[in-house]
């Protein structure tokens, strides 16, 4: 069985950091899906391929895929430039502003 360990990053739809900071196990498809002719869907007989393990560290989740005999692909996470302005939020509605203010 082949997997991916990697770090998840946050949604484009918010801002916050939550469910980023565990480290997922996620097996690779071993059987391609396939289109149901009657219905449509798409399914696959490969019920591997539903389970995500989530792990607190990275060590931990190659422990587990060392110890379970699973050929694991560690794939390391972006760092993230913090954008810290000065003045905060407070900063838009400044009143010393040298410009005009524009959206």
């Amino acid at each position: 069985m082949r997997a991916r360990i990697y770090k998840p990053a946050r949604t484009a739809m918010q801002s916050g950091t939550a469910k980023t900071r565990h480290w997922v196990l996620e097996f690779a498809p071993a059987a391609p899906r396939e289109v149901d002719p009657l219905m449509g869907w798409t399914s696959s007989s490969d019920t591997q391929a539903q389970v995500k393990m989530r792990f607190d560290s990275k060590e931990a989740a190659l422990d587990y895929a060392q110890a379970h005999g699973i050929d694991a692909v560690v794939i390391e996470p972006k760092t993230r430039k913090p954008n810290v302005r000065a003045g905060g939020y407070g900063e838009n509605f400044a009143t010393n502003r040298r410009g005009a203010w524009t959206h």
